[in-house]
């Protein structure tokens, strides 16, 4: 690392880079991500300057060692009242951006050891609340189909049903990515990590597809058209997710009369949840789940679903049953502040 006032240089070069140019070329493409990574450095660049009263001229690399993170965790937590979670992915995405220094600059490697060392926060268990098969009949039956929105709303919560994909698994959906007129169609999901899986559709949500594909894109769909578009960008930009939010929990406080078990606040997740606990219901392999979910581990599946010890010994049990027919093989600113030296403002 070079020193005196060109180390600041050097980090801040690093920084934007980073941010700018490395996370998404090799890291991730994920918007969310992305957003993540950029504001984690947002504000720990915030609190070098408002709490530390670093400067362009005192920035180097002891502004990134052991105390001082734990101490802007500490900021977070407190002053920016961030719960655990939040505080664990911030240091998360503050690691990767240290292990990348690291390899650029050999003598800053040691940073990165001592962030591995940084104790997560203690985060309290919750449990993702999802619904029952009466609550989600509910919420499919209260979208109006007399118009063009509401057979739209209902296609999209049909299709993160049927398949219990994350939400901008969906949102990210191309037209190419549908296999509908095959013998039995299947989706094709990117999902974390640009991991491909393809998940099996029913009968009821080709029938949807196929309607709403038709009514929306034409008898020729654009391959590189988003599914779910939004009308201000047209085919070629995707539907967001406040978007969605805001339309399931409208639909969720009509279908809470019908059936209080949903939620009013309803989020996508919940579905995805749901449907997830309804395959573990039916006595779907918990390894089939797992991999139609996306998860990288077994474990992950086991804790998203809040798995007692008693259902968890029957989950598993369901891997001793390879004969069963009941499951189906599924497949600063311009004003020369450090937020703007580093490419943050």
């Amino acid at each position: 690392m070079k020193k005196s006032n060109n180390e600041g240089v050097c980090l801040a070069r690093h920084i934007s880079f980073f941010v700018n140019d490395y996370v998404t070329s090799f890291l991730t493409e994920s918007e969310h991500t992305i957003r993540a990574y950029k504001y984690t450095l947002t504000l720990y660049i915030m609190y070098l300057d408002e709490k530390k009263e670093i400067t362009i001229n005192s920035l180097n690399a002891s502004c990134f060692n052991r105390s001082t993170i734990e101490a802007w965790i500490l900021w977070l937590r407190n002053d920016r009242n961030c719960c655990a979670a939040t505080c664990n992915n911030r240091l998360a995405c503050l690691r990767v951006f240290l292990k990348y220094l690291g390899g650029k600059e050999i003598d800053c490697l040691y940073l990165y050891h001592d962030a591995t060392l940084i104790p997560r926060l203690k985060e309290p268990k919750t449990k993702v609340k999802g619904m029952s098969k009466n609550a989600i009949k509910a919420l499919m039956s209260v979208p109006d189909v007399t118009n063009k929105t509401g057979r739209r709303d209902l296609a999209l919560i049909i299709l993160l049903y049927a398949t219990a994909c994350r939400i901008d698994e969906v949102l990210s959906l191309k037209n190419k990515q549908l296999l509908l007129n095959v013998e039995k169609p299947y989706i094709t999901i990117i999902g974390k990590g640009s991991k491909i899986r393809t998940i099996g559709l029913l009968p009821k949500a080709v029938s949807h597809l196929k309607k709403y594909l038709v009514e929306f894109h034409g008898n020729n769909p654009d391959p590189e058209a988003y599914v779910f578009y939004s009308r201000n960008t047209g085919i070629y930009g995707k539907l967001t997710q406040p978007a969605v939010g805001k339309m399931l929990k409208k639909h969720a406080v009509c279908a809470h009369q019908l059936c209080n078990e949903v939620p009013n606040d309803l989020h996508a997740h919940q579905i995805r949840h749901a449907k997830a606990s309804h395959w573990l219901e039916d006595g779907m392999n918990i390894v089939q789940i797992s991999l139609l979910l996306g998860h990288e581990h077994l474990q992950t599946t086991m804790v998203y679903l809040d798995i007692t010890n008693d259902v968890k010994a029957t989950a598993l049990a369901t891997l001793d049953d390879e004969t069963s027919q009941k499951v189906t093989p599924k497949w600063k600113n311009a004003d020369g502040s450090l937020l703007n030296l580093c490419g943050l403002s």
